[in-house]
């Protein structure tokens, strides 16, 4: 096998890992174009509080177990950890699918937060993965999760039309039942795993929540998340009140969406090539604060609008596989499984500040007062990017190639990582 190809095994857990993002992510986004205009039909849905609540308590319920979550698959294994938290998750959409008030709504997606496997998802992931190929695993994943995110936002308008709230949260029960069959069938088996007992590294959770790079990516993770939730309490609104009903978003959506992928690849090959991972996230991050500060200041029609939010997704796209390689490649081998599940409990916390944040400006100061916030966060995050220190060099001469036996190590570590 050539050093710089993935393998058949490699690409195997790339796709079907991201398969398992993209089927649970699919479920969760549906939700996230139409909600904001349903609430007001539910018993309590009309307090803009409540409503970004709801949409954030999922994160807020994955922010508490992420971690718990990601030190158990330390311990037991990846995969039964996963299967858990997917049965979990698709007994909170059920829940939530019974729904007439607010408040039903809101303890469904505490109960879907409660099936919290991102971290596990992705430090399997990093168990299959040589280091140097790491950034195009989660690509694949960033990228499935970003074709979530697209596939929802064209369709959700259409089958709320046709289904209802209830029908989209029952979807995301079935799709999270269909990943435990991807995970049963698809996912390769990662290496042998030491006895349980020994435990965790000590001192890994400590070093997985202190270390200095990785408190810049958490930081990071949690202000993109937070934008992103922020900002669809009061797009499709804002759309509607363009004149675009919810059944005709996707006309908005699709091209927005397919654009934004074209843009997102150049940078991400790049980044993975020649080792420009900081120069791209900053640029990635700068753009992000010219689309929320132009998004605060400028009344856009509606293509102006479309323009923004193509600049949004391709920044977010970005991100979005980025921040977790740089991740799985800084976290300290032994530890990587808790370094992902604290990375994935401020991307979490990020969802629910999001959500209740941007319920509580809009109802207070309108959607400029959720695009200052979003602008800000930005603006932040650039601030503290900026002091990233490069990458060491990952060539060949610095991975080892040999089998680990560590759970959370992995096939391969690389040297001074």
């Amino acid at each position: 096998m050539h050093p710089e190809r993935m393998s058949r095994t490699e690409l195997r857990a790339g796709a079907s890992l991201a398969a398992i993002f993209g089927l649970r992510m699919l479920g969760l986004f549906l939700i996230l174009p139409v909600f904001a205009v349903h609430a007001p039909s539910l018993a309590g849905g009309g307090d803009l509080v409540l409503v970004g609540i709801a949409l954030g308590a999922y994160g807020l319920a994955q922010a508490v177990l992420q971690l718990p979550f990601g030190m158990a698959s330390d311990r037991w294994g990846r995969k039964p950890v996963i299967i858990v938290g997917l049965v979990v998750y698709a007994a909170g959409s059920f829940l939530a699918a019974s729904a007439n008030d607010i408040y039903t709504v809101i303890a469904g997606r505490v109960l879907q937060g409660m099936g919290a496997i991102s971290s596990v998802v992705v430090a399997l992931a990093a168990d299959l993965t040589r280091v140097e190929h790491r950034t195009k695993t989660m690509a694949m994943i960033g990228s499935m999760i970003g074709l979530a995110f697209a596939s929802s936002l064209v369709a959700a308008p259409a089958l709320y039309e046709v289904i209802g709230m209830g029908g989209l949260f029952s979807i995301t029960g079935v799709l999270s039942i269909a990943a435990i069959g991807v995970v049963l069938g698809m996912v390769p088996e990662p290496h042998a795993r030491r006895d349980p007992a020994e435990g965790a590294a000590r001192g890994s959770l400590r070093d997985a929540a202190l270390h200095p790079e990785l408190l810049r990516l958490n930081f990071g993770i949690f202000a993109l998340h937070m934008v992103q939730m922020a900002m669809f309490v009061v797009v499709p609104t804002a759309l509607v009140a363009a004149g675009v009903p919810i059944a005709a978003h996707w006309k908005i959506y699709l091209p927005v969406v397919l654009a934004s992928f074209a843009l997102m690849v150049p940078p991400i090959m790049q980044a993975d090539r020649k080792r420009l991972h900081r120069p791209v996230m900053l640029g990635a991050i700068a753009l992000l604060f010219i689309v929320q500060l132009l998004f605060a200041v400028w009344h856009a029609p509606l293509a102006g609008m479309a323009v923004l939010l193509v600049g949004f997704f391709a920044a977010f796209n970005v991100l979005e596989a980025l921040l977790p390689s740089l991740v799985s490649r800084i976290a300290p081998a032994r530890a990587r499984g808790t370094a992902i599940g604290v990375f994935n409990t401020t991307q979490t916390l990020g969802l629910f500040a999001g959500g209740l944040a941007g319920g509580v400006l809009a109802g207070h100061f309108g959607a400029t007062g959720v695009y200052v916030l979003c602008a800000l966060a930005m603006l932040a995050w650039l601030a503290v990017a900026a002091g990233m220190h490069p990458l060491p060099d990952l060539g060949r001469g610095a991975i080892r190639h040999a089998p680990v036996n560590g759970g959370a190590a992995g096939a391969f570590e690389h040297k001074g990582l």
